[in-house]
């Protein structure tokens, strides 16, 4: 008997709260939940499009990305896989760098990186392209955003330069599946940032004609980061100038320093 091909797989989107997006990886039959802060928007997905859910994936222990979890185990018996030093209760298969995952029901495997500086804990999922021609895809909660960063809430300014470092050097056709719709806000700060970046004023062009059509700017790609993201383009001296312009620098300070005085800016632009 020949052996039934995989099915295809693919990410759905599942807008939630304010500003958030919550991710369901599915084959048309079986699907997993990427940060399920809602309950609610999660449910209805996999009822209207005919889906069992069959396991958890959460990134970091903020309440909008683990806020639906104990509703959906009470609708289904899954794993929840999780960071391993984040303090997250609901988690069964705690996960760290170096680890992979088989994802319950789906022919997925993703592997793990330690992303802190958001959060201390804070992981993202990778897939990477196979042969068969899937799409190389990032989950990476709340460390990347399209056209930003997150916030240092607990980690330092160290740790998330070295945490989108590793995000940088994943492939340019990397998908990246952030969790908030901060896209046309990110680039505001980024053309103040970097004003000559022609491939930014593109980026602004395209995304907000995404938005007026109500569609959503995530998924980007590590490619487009890499060419618009300031956070991402931290060493460019043009940054480091402008950043100097604006009294945020007194010039000639190491990268890490120009990384903290632009999330410092960021904060309150």
């Amino acid at each position: 008997m020949t052996p039934t091909a995989p099915r295809p797989l693919s990410v759905l989107t599942v807008p939630a709260f304010n500003d958030n997006y919550l991710w369901l990886i599915h084959d048309g039959v079986h699907a997993a939940a990427v940060d399920p802060g809602d309950a609610g928007p999660i449910l209805a997905a996999l009822r209207e499009h005919g889906l069992l859910l069959t396991a958890i994936l959460l990134t970091h222990h903020h309440a909008d990305h683990i806020g639906g979890v104990p509703t959906l185990l009470q609708h289904y018996a899954v794993p929840v896989f999780g960071p391993r030093h984040d303090g997250i209760a609901a988690v069964t298969r705690p996960l760290s760098e170096g680890d992979t995952v088989d994802v319950p029901g789906l022919a997925l495997r993703l592997s793990v990186l330690d992303v802190p500086g958001h959060t201390r804990g804070h992981i993202a999922y990778v897939r990477d392209g196979d042969a068969e021609g899937g799409e190389p895809w990032l989950f990476c909660g709340d460390t990347l955003f399209a056209g930003g960063c997150g916030r240092l809430f607990e980690g330092t300014p160290a740790q998330m330069v070295d945490s989108l470092d590793k995000l940088a050097a994943l492939p340019p056709a990397t998908k990246v599946f952030c969790a908030h719709e901060y896209t046309l806000s990110n680039l505001r700060f980024a053309s103040a940032v970097e004003p000559g970046n022609e491939a930014l004023r593109a980026r602004v062009e395209a995304d907000s004609a995404k938005r007026a059509r109500g569609a959503p700017t995530v998924p980007s790609t590590i490619g487009v980061e890499r060419d618009t993201n300031p956070f991402l383009r931290y060493a460019e001296p043009a940054i480091a100038a402008q950043l100097t312009a604006a009294g945020k620098l007194e010039g000639g300070e190491a990268p890490v320093a120009v990384f903290a005085a632009l999330r410092q800016w960021k904060n309150s632009f």
